[in-house]
């Protein structure tokens, strides 16, 4: 696996533009002194100071003196020289309207005030390791193309040494994606090892249709192994979610549920910019079909399309039942955790409503599977 010193992100250059001097300094407190970082106070000595220092990510507050932070990426975006740089917006404004705005122009993630330094951290992390690994990409592609006549000489060799290649660039982007799934898995308040209970009651499910000939047009072109792993980044959309939303104890309003029922969607829009970067698009595709349709449900009422019955793919379907099945067996901040047997109720009770009747009669039949995977988690 790709390690931090390899991709060598620690001395990476930072600009951390806000109109507020107390912010930059804490913004800057909850970085390792590893890292050249900048304190901007206004989006115009931001612009005088990138025309002479490209950095490698850029922390930006929306509401500044003069230009806004909206207008200041959309310069950076329209910019050949600056268009890749990734944008963090660090906000206090927690409307939906903002994140959308952001997100449509661009911005990799979306960050509130005040700080959180641990998630702060993490997501600094992913998007410095994002870059590192882009610019390895680059230099690796730049390597074979400058190299052509060298390997001329070793044409009986060559297909091996591509081939090598690609295995080396592709573990990298695995790396890069268990990454990501571990900060999803911080924001969604799981742990990696709730994640590896989604993976495994997936695998369960999938053997048992396989064992009973059930969907097996559906399953048959499937790659296992690559759809197994792609499962863990069902959730990649609650990245931008406020983290505080996701942690609140009491029963969420209207209006703040509203907001966690965008993270399908803002989660197809992060996987397909991660597509753009050349990432494994065979892993991707899977993760979008589970990212969008986890929260359908069969009857329609589900979300963000309200897709029913078949029209939901078969991944999206299984997947939801995993889902609810380890969010019962869950304590959360606003909840404690049923027990095995009432969960497996739940999804019996949910049977042509939520979910596939076809599949439920499944799970009915591997349901202590599931109990032995692993006993409910604490958080």
């Amino acid at each position: 696996m790709t390690n931090r010193a390899e991709l060598n992100i620690n001395n990476s250059t930072i600009f951390i533009v806000d109109g507020n001097l107390t912010n930059l300094e804490k913004a800057k407190q909850a970085l390792p002194k590893t890292y050249e970082v900048f304190l901007i106070e206004s989006g115009d000595q931001m612009l005088k100071l990138i025309e002479g220092k490209k950095p490698d990510l850029i922390i930006l507050e929306i509401e500044l003196p003069g230009l806004s932070g909206f207008e200041l990426i959309k310069f950076l975006k329209a910019n050949q020289g600056t268009s890749s740089i990734p944008v963090i917006f660090l906000s206090g404004r927690s409307d939906l309207d903002s994140l959308k705005t952001g997100l449509d122009l661009g911005c990799a993630d979306f960050l509130l005030k005040p700080i959180q330094p641990k998630l702060f951290l993490k997501t600094i992390e992913l998007q410095l390791t994002l870059v590192a690994q882009g610019k390895l990409v680059e230099s690796q592609a730049k390597l074979l193309e400058n190299n052509q006549e060298a390997l001329a000489c070793f044409e009986n060799d060559f297909d091996n040494l591509i081939e090598q290649k690609s295995r080396q660039v592709k573990a990298q982007h695995r790396a890069v994606l268990d990454t990501v799934s571990k900060l999803v898995d911080y924001r969604n308040l799981a742990g990696p090892e709730g994640k590896q209970r989604d993976h495994r009651g997936l695998a369960v499910m999938i053997k048992a249709l396989k064992e009973r000939g059930l969907y097996q047009e559906q399953i048959k072109d499937w790659d296992l192994e690559v759809l197994l792993q792609s499962a863990r980044l069902h959730d990649v959309g609650k990245l931008a979610i406020s983290g505080g939303l996701l942690a609140k104890p009491g029963k969420l309003t209207s209006s703040e549920y509203e907001k966690i029922k965008q993270h399908p969607t803002l989660g197809v829009k992060l996987l397909t910019h991660m597509e753009g970067l050349a990432f494994d698009h065979a892993l991707l595709k899977y993760a979008k079909i589970f990212a969008e349709t986890h929260q359908e449900r069969w009857d329609g009422s589900g979300y963000p399309s309200g897709l029913a019955g078949e029209a939901i793919p078969l991944p999206g379907r299984l997947m939801a039942i995993n889902v609810v099945y380890h969010a019962l067996t869950t304590d959360r901040p606003y909840k404690k955790a049923l027990s095995h047997d009432q969960a497996v109720k739940v999804i019996i009770e949910g049977q042509g409503s939520h979910f596939d009747p076809v599949l439920v009669e499944v799970f009915a039949q591997v349901a202590d599977q599931f109990r032995q995977i692993s006993s409910p988690l604490t958080i």
